[in-house]
């Protein structure tokens, strides 16, 4: 990773050896390569329209705490994230919109040029805004959702994705397994034409929160999440059926369906966050008999 040195004082640099790898292109020896091409060969849509610009600002948090700005681009984020008057942090590979932002940025941004799959954020509580590269959407969410510390993300993704993190016409496994531990809400859809190059696909705006008290103890992490995917991957005519044969007491599952409204023949995509906890603590109570 290397801080990039704007003409302003405020732009760090601190040289990083960290190995390898994510989101873009690397050089021999380890570092971002210098030439990793244009936003087209990067993956990059760079948002041009000034209301979603706009609504994405908005979304952020009046806090104290910094703001990391992921896949910062040419800064049509960062510019405005700024007046927010809070310390940014914009990570961007791209060595020319690197140097573009150092020149521009405000006193208050620190341009870090950096892979995002590698990034280490602050140690502290922070906000994180990322128009995320369509073709990383996966690992970006993967990693964002291990990492501590950030309160609230709000996230530009393909409009079916921002859809199924919400839950919208059903629960997929990723978010069940991290539902105890964030929120997700879709905001709006992007069009396409908001971006520049245009993808062939809209966008989403999602807004994903950390529960300030978990569902589920954060040291049950693992075990909850193989949970969700036996539920998930099981056999069964139905998720009352599958939790039976997974070894809860069938009144425990009649009881628990009434509790959470969950009818005969519905589905694990059918069950929101509540009902996923109390399935779960159906099998914690059985493992404790």
């Amino acid at each position: 990773m290397t801080r990039n040195r704007s003409t302003r004082s405020s732009a760090r640099t601190a040289p990083d050896t960290r190995r390898p790898g994510g989101s873009g292109p690397r050089g021999d020896a380890g570092q971002p390569d210098d030439h990793p091409g244009g936003a087209h060969e990067l993956g990059q849509n760079l948002l041009v329209d000034t209301q979603v610009i706009d609504r994405v600002v908005a979304l952020v948090p009046r806090a104290d705490r910094p703001v990391v700005e992921w896949a910062a681009g040419r800064g049509a984020l960062t510019l405005p994230l700024a007046r927010l008057g809070r310390p940014v942090e914009a990570v961007e590979i791209d060595p020319r919109s690197v140097a573009r932002l150092g020149r521009i940025a405000p006193d208050n941004v620190t341009v870090t040029r950096d892979d995002i799959l590698r990034h280490a954020p602050p140690s502290g509580g922070y906000d994180l805004v990322c128009n995320v590269p369509f073709h990383l959407t996966t690992p970006v969410l993967r990693r964002l959702f291990t990492l501590p510390g950030w309160e609230r993300s709000v996230l530009i993704t393909q409009w079916e994705v921002a859809r199924k993190r919400a839950a919208v016409g059903g629960t997929t496994l990723l978010t069940a397994q991290w539902w105890p531990w964030f929120t997700f809400r879709l905001d709006r859809r992007v069009p396409a034409a908001a971006f520049r190059p245009r993808p062939s696909v809209d966008a989403g705006l999602l807004v994903v929160d950390r529960r300030p008290q978990p569902l589920v103890p954060v040291a049950d992490l693992p075990r909850y999440q193989r949970f969700a995917a036996g539920v998930f991957n099981g056999p069964g005519r139905g998720v009352r059926d599958v939790l039976t044969r997974l070894g809860a007491g069938p009144g425990d599952v009649r009881r628990w369906a009434r509790e959470h409204g969950v009818g005969p023949n519905a589905l694990p995509r059918d069950l929101d966050a509540s009902a996923w906890v109390g399935a779960y603590a159906l099998g914690a109570r059985r493992r404790s008999r």
